[in-house]
């Protein structure tokens, strides 16, 4: 059962994200940032208030680097359309299981630390290259309710 709302064309939209963003992470790494998209659309805090379908999600200005990017516009493929439904369908995993944010430092072949905090969240864990932050529950209490 979805935990958001969405439709044949959102679940598209935002298998094509997924792997624009993290194709290089695995299907886990895809996985995680469906979480974080899932985050910000339940969570209504932070800079995420009114984030309420996956089309708002995905095209919230500076939300998602991919989107500058020519993969995210290709079609969406089978694999990555099952790992957003899963993350529509409520499924979390450590470190994007209450993450708002994740950011990959350095460059593409030679990944950087992760900063103790981004966008005043603290860091919790790293996947591969991308590193992960969530709110405490007094800054997003809705992401550890839903």
């Amino acid at each position: 059962m979805a935990v958001v709302k969405a439709r044949s064309q959102d679940i598209d939209m935002l298998a094509r994200l997924l792997r624009a963003e993290a194709e290089t992470e695995g299907e886990q790494g895809m996985l995680l940032v469906g979480n974080v998209g899932v985050n910000r659309i339940r969570g209504n805090c932070s800079d995420f208030k009114n984030i309420r379908t996956i089309p708002q999600m995905i095209n919230q200005p500076h939300a998602f680097e991919a989107l500058q990017h020519s993969l995210y516009y290709q079609g969406a493929r089978e694999r990555e359309k099952r790992l957003a439904q899963r993350a529509v369908n409520g499924e979390r995993s450590w470190p994007g299981e209450f993450s708002l944010w994740y950011f990959r430092p350095g460059s593409f072949d030679n990944p950087g630390p992760c900063p103790p905090t981004w966008y005043d969240q603290p860091f919790v864990g790293r996947w591969k290259k991308h590193c992960f932050y969530q709110p405490t529950v007094k800054e997003c209490e809705n992401i550890y309710n839903t």
